[in-house]
């Protein structure tokens, strides 16, 4: 039985690692406000952090409330401020907007001349005001923020003034 309780953990050891690329180790105590933590294996940036003592021999906890960067979900965790948490890496790169398809894919080009084809207009406010300029024939500037290998659309801005 040892033996099959080892196997398990390896496994799970195994395919809980699969973010560790896109993240950095950091201690819970180090985390602020306006931040970012995984929570949930999500990327989130931290709204609120309270810390408190619990009891003579206890250590201080960190109380953490995020918001995950790519949905606005609500997350929360309590841990250790002694203890190492993940930090996403959060990458933003502003993209020009060329063209959207029907099916709803656009295409952005970088500062250097490369296109990217691969990403989805959003399908919130965001995306709708998103259409709404480049109909009316406006530069959009499309902020696109990566993060764990997902990458969105979050915000633009309207270039034609």
């Amino acid at each position: 039985s040892w033996t099959l309780k080892f196997c398990a953990m390896e496994e799970e050891f195994e395919t809980g690692d699969s973010g560790a690329s896109t993240t950095v180790p950091t201690q819970c105590g180090n985390i602020k406000k306006g931040g970012h933590i995984c929570i949930k294996s999500r990327p989130c940036k931290v709204v609120e952090i309270t810390t408190s003592k619990t009891g003579k021999h206890g250590h201080a906890k960190a109380h953490i409330i995020a918001l995950d960067i790519f949905t606005g979900r609500k997350m929360e965790d309590i841990c250790p401020s002694s203890h190492n948490v993940d930090v996403p890496v959060v990458n933003r790169t502003d993209l020009q907007l060329l063209d959207i398809t029907e099916d709803g894919f656009v295409s952005l080009m970088n500062d250097s001349g490369d296109t990217k084809d691969d990403l989805r207009l959003p399908e919130s406010e965001v995306g709708e005001q998103i259409r709404k300029l480049y109909n009316d024939g406006k530069d959009v500037l499309c902020c696109v923020v990566k993060a764990m290998g997902e990458e969105h659309i979050l915000s633009f801005k309207n270039m034609t003034t």
